[in-house]
């Protein structure tokens, strides 16, 4: 076991383990127990009663909070020369067709966080499918990222539009936001979350859907949440 650090153990020592804590609460205590010298993220950690192995019991959705969760995404658009002012203007950082597919197929680098495309620049994206695949930012209409409205695509992502999914383990993990939100922005976003992950339920999922909440502040201790009022 790794030895935890002083600020770890006093913030630890103000959590129950074995209590579940309302949200107001956990919000609260998280807020409490952000020690670190820098701005912390609040994170939720959602374990699903989910059969991973089952395609359609993937969770893969797209969330807009109503609060800033303070980050800032860089975002690159493939789409046809026609379309490529629209997307500059809407706020796309990078914004290319088969150029910039050809300089990542070569360089096998990506410099952004998230991808968007326009329908008739999937089939060209093939090319660089095993380098963005894996970091998790292919274009995909499942999370809102591939559509003929290339403004509206990239505006919704810069007002904070965010993708999630479930991993290997059935978790979905996702920050809400920064500690310096207030409490009750915080509990709005993650209000938003758990009804956005309750409404994405698969049909075929059976037994208990929420097996357990967490809440933490990066680095922090978790905050078990009871999400039954939500």
């Amino acid at each position: 076991m790794p030895k935890r650090s002083k600020r770890y153990t006093e913030s630890k020592a103000l959590i129950d383990s074995k209590k579940l804590y309302t949200p107001d609460e956990a919000v609260e205590l998280v807020k409490k127990t952000a020690t670190t010298k820098f701005e912390s993220s609040v994170e939720v950690h959602v374990r699903l009663g989910i059969d991973v192995k089952q395609s359609d019991q993937q969770i893969r959705a797209t969330i807009t909070f109503p609060h800033s969760t303070g980050k800032t995404k860089k975002i690159a658009a493939f789409v046809p020369e026609a379309k490529q002012k629209e997307a500059k203007e809407a706020g796309a950082d990078m914004v290319g067709a088969e150029d910039l597919i050809d300089e990542i197929a070569k360089t096998n680098k990506v410099d952004f966080d998230i991808a968007v495309a326009t329908p008739d620049m999937m089939p060209k994206l093939a090319k660089i499918a095993k380098v963005l695949g894996p970091k998790g930012i292919m274009p995909n209409p499942k999370t809102d990222t591939v559509g003929p409205n290339v403004k509206k695509l990239v505006e919704d992502l810069k007002k904070g539009k965010v993708a999630y999914k479930n991993d290997a383990q059935g978790i979905v993990h996702q920050a809400i936001g920064k500690t310096s939100l207030n409490a009750s922005a915080l509990l709005e976003n993650f209000q938003s979350l758990i009804e956005s992950l309750r409404k994405h339920k698969p049909s075929s999922a059976k037994g208990l859907y929420f097996k357990s909440v967490t809440l933490s502040s990066t680095m922090g201790p978790g905050i078990k949440v009871d999400v039954s009022g939500i």
